[in-house]
């Protein structure tokens, strides 16, 4: 089981200080990865005092809330890291362009040596979409095409590929990355994402308020579809995520019994805090509320030590 540490986006603010003292921690105390995340706009509540995009609860991620632009700020921690992972949990594939991404995945895993993961989605916030000229109702089967072109630009130096929303008529990105193909993971819950995991993902990223008896359920699923497609499940990955959420870190090391029982391949700890967990989508986990935010990054890398240490101790009990 791999462990990931979650960069804290909206906490970190605009300093590039913290976002590099957060990654060279991370590797020093042995993390095999870092997940970083992506939201290109936010939402203006002044604005739109009635947007509500998750069942009539509060608004999440407004303009109000800070988002590094997860490439970019992997090629800088390219340079002042050498061994930890990067992983994206998730980019927004469908309200980016295809080709122009591949190029962008393709040149930070050159500047890493190998180490990025690509995790993608298809979002929720249709503003967003609208902003940057994108369809949001068709979003789904777009990023499957998208997934397919992807890898043909990664792994072909011409591509002839004609889709219902690509047409590459003998072009190629140059350079190609080191990883061909660089590896994709798909986030999501309903079942067509499940579907689409089976046939395309290389692992799935579990969302993080569903139970353990939903997980399970989701990942019966999940394997039942990859061997109807001829497709061993053990090829599949399965990450989760452990928040703190008013717990202290040796206790949210407890929550690796669970993910081993789930046979997940990853875990990520994310020292974020609570203020948004009553706004997610679905939320029905049992977390205590009130933690604040950490005094310092010092403060937040001393919880990933303890996390790390108690990890350990799990894994040789």
């Amino acid at each position: 089981m791999k462990l990931g540490v979650t960069i804290p986006n909206i906490e970190l603010g605009t300093e590039t200080g913290p976002v590099k003292a957060l990654a060279q921690a991370a590797e020093d105390l042995g993390f095999d990865y870092l997940m970083n995340y992506d939201h290109v706009l936010g939402a203006d509540v002044s604005v739109r005092p009635e947007w509500r995009p998750f069942l009539g609860k509060p608004p999440i991620y407004t303009i109000d809330d800070g988002f590094r632009e997860p490439l970019v700020m992997y090629g800088y921690l390219a340079a002042v890291t050498e061994t930890i992972e990067f992983a994206t949990g998730v980019i927004i594939v469908p309200q980016r362009q295809t080709a122009l991404l591949a190029k962008q995945a393709a040149e930070v895993d050159l500047l890493s040596g190998g180490r990025l993961r690509l995790g993608v989605g298809i979002g929720w916030n249709d503003l967003e979409y609208q902003a940057l000229g994108m369809n949001f109702r068709d979003r789904g089967a777009r990023s499957a095409e998208q997934i397919e072109v992807l890898r043909k630009l990664w792994t072909e130096k011409s591509v002839n590929f004609t889709g219902k929303w690509h047409t590459l008529d003998g072009v190629g990105i140059n350079p190609r990355p080191i990883q061909r193909p660089i590896p994709i993971w798909i986030g999501g819950e309903a079942d067509r994402v499940l579907r689409r995991v089976a046939q395309l993902g290389d692992g799935w990223y579990i969302p993080s308020y569903l139970n353990e008896e939903q997980i399970r359920e989701r990942v019966e699923k999940l394997y039942a579809y990859a061997r109807d497609l001829g497709r061993d499940p053990s090829t599949i990955g399965l990450e989760g995520i452990i928040r703190m959420w008013g717990r202290e870190p040796e206790q949210c090391a407890e929550s690796l019994a669970m993910w081993g029982r789930l046979g997940a391949s990853h875990v990520t700890f994310t020292t974020e805090s609570d203020s948004y967990k009553d706004r997610l989508p679905g939320a029905q986990m049992d977390t205590v509320a009130g933690r604040s935010d950490f005094d310092s990054m010092d403060d937040r890398i001393d919880a990933l030590r303890r996390f790390k240490d108690a990890s350990a101790a799990y894994r040789e009990s």
